[in-house]
């Protein structure tokens, strides 16, 4: 009887685990049938490889990669000139150098950035969700006032009183994303509590530990998904806005630093130097937003068929 009742829940495992796997096959399909999408994944998986291969493609061999090189017998060089295929700006530096290498700390500053405030936030909203009460009431009021401040004022506040460096627009950044990810994961977790499944676990006397790990938590993260990709693109945006004003090290291969390099050359007609760094952060955010929307589209049912 025993054995027989091994064999009954090792099919119903591998039932459960098919129908995980099919569902996956089929989200995956369904986003791939996305144009729009697609266009975003390939844009994204350019710069991927770009970040990667950083070394490869410029041939650095300086002690910190992330300060460009200066050439200073061609400055403001228009693309093409003295073997610098984008340009330099007005400290000699090469703009090809600085969006490759820009691209690896965008890609640096993002996974960072949503990765700490997804973990944080889910921490923080789960905790809310799961004891409720006085304790819910206090962290929420908690995120209230921090979502009643503008994200970039906020930002801003935080990385000037901290001082300019590419770290401390981190610490910025983090402190000012990982309200959104409390808010929806402890929403979430409030609807998928009231479900059927979850009350079965409680009548078998699973405990709240169990129910939150295997019935909870893997049922609500379907929305801190969209919006953590969503955010990978928000937070280049506001980074490079925060660098853009000065907040970065002199000199950083960041792209809103390279912009604001040549902010002062666009009058004298040198287009190309904030041109090509401004162009990867609209493609990187639009890259992500593309597939943060196609995302959202399949995975949230709120949106099916929009």
């Amino acid at each position: 009887m025993s054995s027989l009742s091994s064999v009954e829940v090792g099919s119903t495992k591998q039932s459960v685990a098919s129908v995980k796997w099919a569902r996956r096959r089929e989200v995956a399909r369904e986003v791939l049938q996305n144009p729009l999408t697609v266009i975003g994944l390939v844009i994204i998986l350019l710069f991927l490889l770009m970040a990667i291969f950083a070394p490869l493609l410029t041939e650095a061999n300086q002690p910190d990669p992330y300060q460009s090189p200066r050439d200073w017998a061609n400055i403001d060089s228009p693309p093409g000139v003295a073997g610098h295929v984008l340009g330099t700006d007005s400290q000699g530096g090469d703009l090809l150098y600085g969006v490759i290498w820009g691209s690896r700390l965008s890609l640096q500053l993002s996974l960072t950035v949503v990765i700490s405030t997804l973990v944080i936030g889910t921490i923080i909203g789960s905790l809310a969700a799961m004891r409720g009460g006085r304790l819910d009431n206090f962290l929420m009021r908690v995120v209230d006032v921090f979502l009643s401040i503008p994200e970039l004022i906020f930002a801003l506040a935080i990385a000037a009183v901290l001082g300019p460096s590419f770290r401390n627009i981190i610490l910025a950044l983090v402190a000012v994303f990982w309200v959104k990810y409390a808010r929806i994961i402890r929403g979430e977790i409030i609807r998928v509590k009231q479900a059927e499944y979850v009350a079965a676990a409680r009548v078998v006397g699973d405990s709240t530990w169990n129910i939150y790990r295997k019935d909870v938590l893997p049922n609500a993260v379907t929305p801190l998904i969209v919006q953590a990709t969503l955010d990978m693109g928000n937070v280049v945006l506001i980074g490079a806005t925060l660098s853009f004003i000065g907040l970065a090290q002199a000199g950083l291969t960041e792209w809103g630093a390279l912009v604001s390099a040549g902010q002062s050359g666009l009058l004298a007609g040198h287009w190309w130097v904030s041109t090509f760094a401004g162009l990867a952060i609209v493609l990187w955010a639009l890259a992500f937003n593309l597939v943060g929307d196609g995302l959202r589209d399949v995975l949230d049912p709120k949106t099916e068929g929009r």
